[in-house]
């Protein structure tokens, strides 16, 4: 089966996280006609508040209005992805198909450890993707991406990279409100970090910052492990 090429594979630990950190950044590529795509590595079917089935459409949704032209789901367990071979395969033969050439990962420091687990599994499966003698069981061929970056979930730090995003900022608050069951908190429901009064606001109060820093309303920040190269200051 021949799967679509992308330029941009975010990979998430659950549904809404990749929202959260980069849907700025895929909303504002797949409008200037780049192929994005996300690989979120679980259905989430621990969290409090919504079912698999309704994170599912939620995700769908979320996509949808960030022009995403495909949504990948590894159903690894949730709380139980784990930095070990055979589940790092399955993320290595995700950008082997794909061949992406950027890959976004969660920052690899994060209160939640399935977003740390994230990170670490990202790096081995880019690292293993490259290497020709590395089989997977799938039988996909070498591929080396150019770039990782880290993008932040629940926290901030200085960034290496700053994406303007103003422009698409509805887009991505739109696709963050599509996940209600998380971010909507009805009669019933569990109080969690996500639909609590502040969490939304501190979000947006994050992309202002990054915006500001780079002088415009909204910005996505990104974290790089290699030095970002230029041939020319100005």
């Amino acid at each position: 089966m021949k799967h679509t090429e992308v330029d941009i594979l975010a990979f998430g630990a659950h549904p809404d996280d990749v929202e959260i950190g980069v849907g700025g950044v895929l909303a504002k590529h797949s409008q200037a006609g780049f192929v994005t795509a996300i690989c979120n590595l679980t259905e989430a079917e621990l969290s409090s508040n919504g079912t698999v089935e309704t994170r599912r459409k939620e995700a769908s949704r979320a996509a949808e209005i960030l022009g995403v032209k495909e949504l990948i789901n590894l159903k690894l367990p949730d709380r139980s992805i784990r930095n070990v071979p055979h589940q790092v395969e399955r993320l290595t033969q995700m950008i082997r198909r794909y061949r992406p050439k950027v890959v976004l990962a969660p920052y690899f420091e994060d209160r939640h450890p399935d977003h740390v687990t994230c990170s670490q599994m990202v790096d081995e499966a880019v690292f293993d993707a490259a290497i020709r003698k590395q089989r997977t069981s799938g039988g996909e061929a070498a591929h080396r991406v150019k770039h990782v970056f880290y993008y932040f979930i629940n926290d901030i730090k200085p960034a290496d990279l700053i994406i303007d995003i103003s422009d698409v900022y509805e887009q991505k608050t739109k696709a963050i409100l599509a996940y209600e069951t998380q971010f909507k908190r009805e009669a019933g429901e569990v109080e969690t970090p996500l639909n609590g009064s502040t969490y939304l606001s501190m979000m947006r109060g994050r992309d202002q910052l990054w915006g500001n820093q780079i002088q415009a309303v909204y910005g996505e920040g990104l974290k790089t492990r290699k030095p970002l190269t230029s041939s020319f200051l100005v």
